[in-house]
């Protein structure tokens, strides 16, 4: 059986003492055999760089690393990716000749494919479609069980894809909007499915970022820079799984805890 903990978005310095700080008591009451986290918010709230990759798989060991639209803001991604071969960047973006779109890894005798598309509704990013990019996975891999992390604005456009691969795939989790949803089910072809899984950062934030910064934005019109916040209590979000040999997820569980 696989039994997957995957963690929503990690936000700065702050969701990254959170996960290391919480991680030891969810493996010792769940024992999960695969951990995978969203990291594209990982260095300061924007991008991902080569040292806290290896932080958060070396040091935590988060087994699969997922990315999404600022997955490249850290410029020196671009030479660095080669050597993050646990990092699923978005595989919907086309003709891209960094990383890869995918995951494979063998656990407990299973072949597990670990991916992670863009949606494009209210995405500014020309990408091509993910309900076709994955389709084009599924017919390229043979592996018991797909894990799908769907980084998207839109509920609607993510909901449409957990139906869309119901049976085809093990699971379909939602990131990208920082907020947990409380609509964890499984499908009835047997895909788990969560419109998005939350994030890991402070608490007292909007979304992950400094609240003074955001709240500029709106009263202001203009684009002041978000900067990710760092103090106080620190929220965990994730949600549990259980996958059976046939690829079929048996068990949902949502996690919200405060660190």
């Amino acid at each position: 059986m696989l039994k997957v903990l995957f963690i929503g978005d990690i936000i700065g310095g702050a969701g990254r003492k959170a996960a290391a700080k919480i991680l030891p008591e969810l493996r010792n009451k769940y024992a999960p055999n695969l951990v995978i986290a969203n990291g594209e918010n990982a260095a300061g709230g924007f991008g991902l760089t080569l040292p806290i990759y290896k932080e958060l798989t070396d040091k935590l060991g988060i087994q699969v690393l997922t990315g999404g639209n600022h997955i490249w803001d850290k410029k020196e991604i671009f030479k660095d990716i080669g050597a993050m071969p646990l990092l699923a960047r978005p595989l919907n973006y086309p003709r891209c000749e960094y990383g890869e779109g995918y995951v494979l890894l063998d656990i407990e005798g299973m072949r597990v494919a670990v991916t992670n598309v863009m949606g494009r509704t209210f995405i500014e990013t020309p990408l091509d479609c993910p309900f076709q990019a994955t389709d084009n996975l599924l017919r390229k891999i043979k592996v018991a069980a797909v894990i799908v992390d769907i980084h998207a604005e839109a509920t609607s456009e993510k909901k449409a894809f957990g139906y869309y691969l119901d049976g085809r795939v093990s699971a379909v989790l939602g990131t990208h909007t920082h907020v947990q949803t409380a609509d964890e089910q499984i499908l009835e072809k047997g895909t788990g499915y969560i419109t998005d899984a939350g994030m890991v950062g402070a608490s007292k934030s909007n979304l992950g970022m400094n609240v003074e910064s955001a709240q500029k934005r709106f009263l202001s019109g203009i684009k002041a820079k978000f900067e990710a916040a760092e103090t106080g209590v620190a929220v965990f979000n994730a949600v549990y799984l259980e996958i059976d040999v046939y690829g079929k997820c048996t068990k949902i569980e949502r996690i919200n805890q405060e660190v």
